[in-house]
């Protein structure tokens, strides 16, 4: 007999970028389809206060139930310059007991476990409750092609990836220039690669795949996971469900703060929002030269600035020092930036209100990292970008943004192998914000948020994608 109400966990690994998508798809699912939601988030000692304002906010305005768990202590078990992707998967492993036990504790026991692909051994909890698993990409269905596809590639190519002469072919997907593969694939004698490895397979294993894209957006992607032979039989034949785009809404709002009040006085379409995420950082060399070309081009700018970290063209997760200190940004600028572009820039340290900044009139693009979440963002926002990848699938959404959807304009050499000039900073940014380019990819983005729009909506193709996946987990636990 199929249950009243329809009672879904999901594990969240550590990371606002993993979580907040998590947090939407629950709250979705409760609002928009009536299921009651657990969330099981995994916290790290060093977890940000971001998250935690996150948790709460989710927790007080909507009937989204989560649980906040302790992660395993890993420091005897990891070596401390193990990379992010390896740290991740052995913490979210090493948590499993106590994920089991908030679950085994509850007052009913969920009918259905998802994970985000960080947090796969918690099947076996599924198993151990006779329920449906499924796997929750917060990426691209093209990143997840590529990822499930993966363990083949393992076996057809030699030598390092970065060294080939010849794009990677996807069966039925656009192919993958080698200097575009995911930070995982990178140098396969690093222990992080069999992490990722084991992974991909993982995934595979779920009862189907719930991908945070929608139809209109990827469909020679979605069209091969669910309809070339091989790629098919990779995946093992498991459904592919769209639900996306899953990103934070746009929620106006009568408080006002320091960015949306500066913001409010700028002529429209006039302003680069420039940020690289939670954790993205780049060197001293390239915050001078992104620094003298945001001054150069001319143009107002919101600057979101954290401390540097290495040397070049060197980018990172998580690196550099305390977001602020005594100065302030101004400890990591050079003397005299803020006082020279004071009428034309607000430099804001460490974060700022993206979605409200990106929905604003006078925002005219956004110099970006790349991270699928702040992809959505700009995108459902109607915001085309400048793409400025730094690490894990980032290189893949900016060869997409720039290349097949051409909402974005990015350097002509990656940023992560040699620093970009201020001369083309500032190029670039003009070319975004006054240019007949970016007047052309305004339109287009416009069109993709319309698209986006639809897919959710009732009766959208990511809706009925949703209502398919409960349908489909009704029909295995009756």
């Amino acid at each position: 007999m199929a249950p009243k109400q329809l009672h879904v966990a999901i594990v969240a690994s550590p990371g606002i970028g993993h979580l907040l998508p998590v947090l939407l798809l629950g709250n979705r699912l409760v609002t928009h389809h009536n299921l009651r939601v657990t969330v099981l988030s995994v916290i790290t000692t060093d977890t940000s206060s971001a998250v935690y304002d996150l948790l709460t906010s989710f927790t007080t305005n909507t009937t989204l139930s989560v649980i906040r768990i302790p992660a395993a202590n890993i420091s005897s078990i990891v070596h401390p310059d193990a990379k992010v992707v390896t740290r991740l998967c052995v913490m979210m492993r090493e948590t499993i007991p106590a994920i089991r036990e908030s679950i085994w504790s509850m007052d009913s026991h969920p009918h259905v476990l998802i994970a985000d692909i960080f947090s796969n051994e918690s099947w076996v909890i599924a198993e151990e409750l006779g329920i449906p698993k499924y796997a929750f990409v917060t990426g691209s269905a093209w990143f997840t092609a590529l990822f499930a596809y993966s363990p083949v590639l393992d076996k057809q190519v030699v030598g390092q990836y970065v060294d080939l002469d010849e794009a990677l072919e996807i069966p039925g997907c656009k192919s993958v220039r080698p200097e575009d593969v995911v930070d995982p694939m990178l140098y396969r004698d690093d222990e992080t690669y069999g992490v990722y490895l084991a992974q991909a397979i993982d995934v595979t294993l779920a009862d189907g795949m719930l991908i945070n894209t929608w139809e209109d957006l990827e469909p020679q992607s979605l069209d091969a996971l669910r309809n070339n032979p091989i790629l098919r039989s990779v995946v093992k034949h498991k459904p592919v469900y769209t639900v996306g785009p899953i990103s934070k809404p746009y929620e106006p709002t009568v408080l006002k703060n320091e960015v949306i009040e500066w913001l409010d006085k700028q002529p429209k379409r006039s302003v680069i929002y420039v940020s690289f995420g939670s954790g993205g950082t780049i060197s001293v060399e390239q915050m001078n030269e992104l620094m003298f070309g945001l001054e150069m081009s001319r143009q107002r700018f919101v600057w979101v600035v954290r401390p540097p970290s290495g040397k070049g063209s060197d980018s990172s997760f998580f690196k550099g020092g305390q977001p602020s200190g005594p100065d302030g940004p101004c400890g990591y600028l050079s003397e005299g930036f803020l006082a020279r572009t004071v009428k034309v820039g607000l430099v804001v340290p460490s974060w700022a209100p993206q979605p409200e900044i990106l929905n604003h009139p006078s925002v005219a693009g956004f110099l970006t990292h790349c991270g699928w979440n702040s992809t959505l963002e700009s995108i459902t926002s109607g915001v085309p970008m400048i793409a400025w990848p730094l690490y894990a699938e980032q290189k893949l959404n900016a060869t997409m943004l720039a290349e097949e959807l051409k909402v974005a304009v990015r350097p002509e050499v990656l940023p992560t192998k040699k620093v970009v000039g201020r001369e083309e900073v500032a190029r670039m940014v003009t070319d975004l914000v006054e240019g007949e380019n970016g007047k052309a990819m305004k339109v287009k983005v416009m069109r993709l948020k319309e698209d986006a729009e639809k897919a959710i909506s009732e009766n959208g193709s990511s809706y009925i994608s949703i209502c398919k996946f409960i349908e489909d987990c009704l029909s295995q636990i009756q």
